[in-house]
C-alpha cells in the first residue's frame, strides 16, 4: 500500500469530501474545540478559592503597574508619538497573561462560557469578577502609590504618568466607554485565541500585538486605567471621586460589555451547543441563585438517566 493510500481512505469517508488527514490537518481547532479549551480554563477557575483568587488578583495589579511604569518612561522621551510611547504598554500584560494571573478583564470570556453552558451559576460568576477586580485595584494601587512617593520614576516620566489621567478626564465620558468597549473586545479576542495557538512563541506575539494596539489606538483598560488614575490621585493631581466616576466607571463598564457580548455572546453563538452527559446542567434557580459550579458539579448516572433530550 502506497503512502497516498491511507489519505485516499480517509478523503473518502470524509463528510464534505475534504481530507482528514495530512500536514494541514489538525493545525488548527475548530470554534467547538477552542470553546471545549475555554470551558476547561473557566472550571479551574470557578474551582478556585476566594484566596488563590485575591492573591493572584494582587499579582496581576502589582504586573500592570509594569505596563505603567513602560508606558510612563517611553512616553516621556516621545511625548507626540503614541506609536513609539506605546512600545513598552504590553509588558505587563505578557507577565500576567504568560504567568497565569488573575486579570479581570479575562475572566470576562472563560466563567461567562461556563454559565452560558449551564455549568456555573452567575453569582459564582460574579464572586470571581468581584474578587479578582478588587486584587486587581488593590495591587496597582500598591505599586503605583510607592511610584508616587519615591524617585523610582525621573520627574519627566512622572509628569508623562499624570497625563494619561488627564487625558482620559478631559475626554467625553461616553467616549471613554466606546473606547473602553473595543478594549474589552480586544482583550476578551485575547484570551479566545490564547486557547486557539499551540506554542508560547505565538502567544506571546498575540499578547504584545493586540495590547500595544490598544495603546496605541488610545483606548482604555480597567486596570491599567486604575493605576494611571491612582498614581494622580496620590501625587495630588485629582481627588478619588472625581476620577472614580468620570474615569475609570466608563473604562470598567465598557471593558466589561465589550468582553462579555462582543466576545462571549458572540463566540458561543457560533458554536454548537455542548452536552456533557456526564454532568448535570444547572436548573434555573441553581443557575440565576445558586452557587454551584466547575469541579463540584455533580456527576450523573448516563444509563440511569437515559438519553437527554436536545
Amino acid at each position: 500500500m502506497s503512502d497516498e493510500e491511507p489519505i485516499r481512505e480517509s478523503t473518502d469517508h470524509a463528510a464534505s469530501g475534504a481530507p482528514d488527514a495530512g500536514w494541514a490537518v489538525g493545525d488548527r481547532f475548530s470554534s467547538e474545540e477552542i470553546f471545549q479549551r475555554v470551558l476547561a480554563t473557566a472550571d479551574e477557575e470557578v474551582s478556585t478559592g476566594t484566596r488563590e483568587l485575591l492573591f493572584s488578583g494582587l499579582a496581576a495589579g502589582f504586573a500592570i503597574v509594569l505596563s505603567f511604569v513602560g508606558h510612563a518612561v517611553v512616553s516621556a522621551y516621545f511625548p507626540e508619538n503614541t506609536l513609539l510611547g506605546s512600545l513598552l504598554y504590553p509588558i505587563g500584560f505578557i507577565y500576567i497573561i504568560l504567568g497565569r494571573y488573575q486579570l479581570y478583564t479575562e475572566n470576562t470570556l472563560p466563567p461567562v462560557a461556563l454559565v452560558l453552558a449551564r455549568l456555573a451559576s452567575l453569582p459564582l460568576m460574579l464572586r470571581i469578577w468581584l474578587v479578582v477586580l478588587v486584587g486587581n485595584v488593590v495591587g496597582a494601587a500598591l505599586g503605583v502609590f510607592v511610584l508616587a512617593n519615591s524617585h523610582v520614576l525621573s520627574t519627566a516620566a512622572m509628569s508623562a504618568g499624570a497625563e494619561f489621567t488627564r487625558t482620559g478626564l478631559e475626554t467625553a465620558w461616553w467616549d471613554v466607554f466606546f473606547k473602553a468597549l473595543f478594549a474589552g473586545w480586544l482583550v476578551a479576542g485575547v484570551v479566545w485565541l490564547s486557547h486557539a495557538v499551540h506554542d508560547s512563541i505565538a502567544r506571546l506575539l498575540l499578547i504584545y500585538l493586540v495590547f500595544y494596539t490598544i495603546a496605541a489606538a488610545e483606548l482604555y483598560h480597567v486596570v491599567t486605567t486604575a493605576a494611571d488614575a491612582l498614581f494622580s490621585v496620590f501625587i495630588g493631581d485629582v481627588g478619588l471621586v472625581t476620577v472614580s466616576y468620570e474615569f475609570w466607571l466608563p473604562v470598567l463598564l465598557g471593558n466589561t460589555i465589550g468582553g462579555v457580548f462582543l466576545v462571549a455572546l458572540v463566540n458561543y453563538g457560533q458554536t454548537e451547543r455542548q452536552r456533557f452527559p456526564e454532568v448535570r446542567e444547572l436548573s434555573t434557580r441553581e443557575w440565576l441563585f445558586g452557587w454551584r459550579g466547575g469541579r463540584d458539579r455533580d456527576p450523573i448516572d448516563v444509563e440511569e438517566a437515559g438519553p437527554r433530550d436536545d
